[in-house]
């Protein structure tokens, strides 16, 4: 399999990197906000196949009069065999629709720029996985493709990937630039595939010239979202970029595309194709929405028992605006008996993801968390989604994306979901209001004294 290296000694035998995440070396000296690595790393670790998106896929095309290209499998691809094998070895059957359009101009020659933008769970890491491994010349012992991500867990999550896909391509190797993989100096890299996080790989291009940033044919950007909320990350990547050669094949991802993440990507990306998910897309309509009135904290607690009574759940998720509120709600449940996980920011990754697999696994039935988690966490047997809190933004605003990411989770692949929004006074009241006419959805108000309306509604 692709080999990496992620040692202090340089010289110490190359060696296979299948360790549980939790045993992975620590990353000496990251300061990285928990709370902003979070989604993305998550998914990583806990993600066992796709999510089936229903989103349709709008294609930008930097010269619209090229014929479009999408595959409907990975043999039409013309890939070498041993990463054929690689990608059915890692279980997938036939390309994701971000797949279809994006790996044909990944893999076009002369090469093409890609911006996307793609939730987690969608098949992206792969996908750019599939074009670094495909522009790799295994004779050259130079580093030729370099990906950027915004941590070093996001770093070690993508080489899990190149490592499963180039399981049956060996002269393939791969080499972590991360802060505590201490080099000697005047090494010159022999890996083809260098991933890392901006500061370091900025360092190894640069002050210490581990790499030739002239020698590189593909560099990926992952994550700019999360990379431009990161201090001095969206400067160090942009000064990467700078020391490419011309022609080198620049792809960037990001889950949203606010204003300040497309100017970002225009800046790192010359002439893209550009890839996006449709807004209208976003559709609610296999969820069914609720709220219920109370006054207080206690009173949405025993709204919440109700409701837990009355329907037989799968799972529930439900979420809280504080870690406060979290710890409070979770403590309370377990008190009433209830199998409760908590999620929630000040924990460490690892922990999070052992708290996901748990929940996944159905050790829990009920995961209480804060926003952190709120987004793409996909866990397929999730029937509730309870807004303890409502979601707004730093200025009391509602929070309409959050919102959509939060009861996202309930309507999965085609199955039908429950959405519970407790409302405990009138500022509350307004903006589930907003919300509604954000989403032009009605929301029915649920009376969880009539625990035959509930059960109605959860069947």
């Amino acid at each position: 399999s692709v080999a990496a290296s992620a040692g202090g000694d340089r010289n110490c035998a190359q060696r296979e990197f299948h360790l549980p995440f939790s045993q992975r070396p620590s990353a000496t000296g990251t300061t990285t906000d928990p709370e902003s690595l979070s989604p993305s790393l998550l998914n990583k670790l806990i993600r066992s196949n796709l999510v089936n998106t229903t989103n349709q896929v709008e294609v930008l095309q930097r010269d619209p009069n090229s014929p479009l290209y999408s595959v409907r499998s990975f043999e039409e691809l013309r890939l070498k065999p041993q990463l054929l094998q690689g990608v059915y070895a890692m279980g997938f059957n036939r390309p994701s629709k971000i797949q279809e359009t994006a790996l044909p101009m990944m893999l076009a020659e002369p090469p093409q720029n890609l911006i996307a933008q793609s939730q987690s769970g969608t098949g992206k890491t792969a996908a750019f996985v599939l074009a670094m491994l495909s522009h790799v010349d295994p004779a050259n012992r130079w580093p030729q493709c370099l990906c950027v991500s915004p941590t070093y867990e996001l770093a070690l999550q993508t080489g899990k990937v190149i490592e499963q896909m180039g399981k049956f391509y060996p002269e393939v190797k791969l080499m972590y630039a991360i802060r505590g993989n201490k080099l000697d100096r005047g090494v010159k890299l022999q890996e083809q595939i260098v991933i890392g996080t901006p500061g370091t790989v900025l360092d190894w291009c640069s002050k210490l010239r581990f790499i030739d940033p002239k020698k590189i044919k593909v560099f990926v950007l992952d994550e700019a979202d999360v990379m431009i909320a990161t201090q001095g990350h969206q400067d160090q990547s942009i000064r990467i970029q700078r020391m490419l050669p011309k022609n080198c094949q620049m792809l960037l991802f990001s889950a949203t595309f606010e204003e300040s993440v497309w100017n970002f990507a225009k800046r790192i990306v010359p002439e893209p194709n550009i890839i996006k998910l449709k807004r209208e897309e976003e559709t609610l309509d296999t969820i069914k929405q609720y709220y219920v009135n109370c006054n207080c904290k206690e009173e949405k607690f025993q709204a919440l028992c109700n409701i837990y009574g009355a329907i037989t759940i799968a799972q529930a998720m439900i979420f809280c605006h504080t870690r406060k509120t979290a710890g409070w709600l979770a403590a309370e449940l377990s008190r009433e008996g209830h199998q409760v996980a908590l999620l929630s920011g000040e924990m460490m990754v690892e922990q999070r993801a052992a708290v996901i697999e748990r929940f996944r696994d159905g050790k829990e039935k009920v995961l209480v968390t804060t926003n952190v988690c709120a987004r793409g966490i996909d866990v397929e047997q999730v029937s509730v989604v309870i807004n303890f809190d409502l979601p707004v933004d730093k200025d009391g605003n509602p929070d309409n994306e959050t919102y959509l990411h939060r009861i996202g989770r309930t309507g999965r692949f085609g199955k039908r979901g429950l959405a519970i929004n407790m409302v405990d006074s009138k500022a509350s009241m307004n903006i589930l209001n907003r919300i509604q006419e954000h989403f032009n959805k009605k929301i029915e108000k649920l009376d969880t004294d009539d625990l035959d309306e509930i059960e109605k509604i959860a069947n």
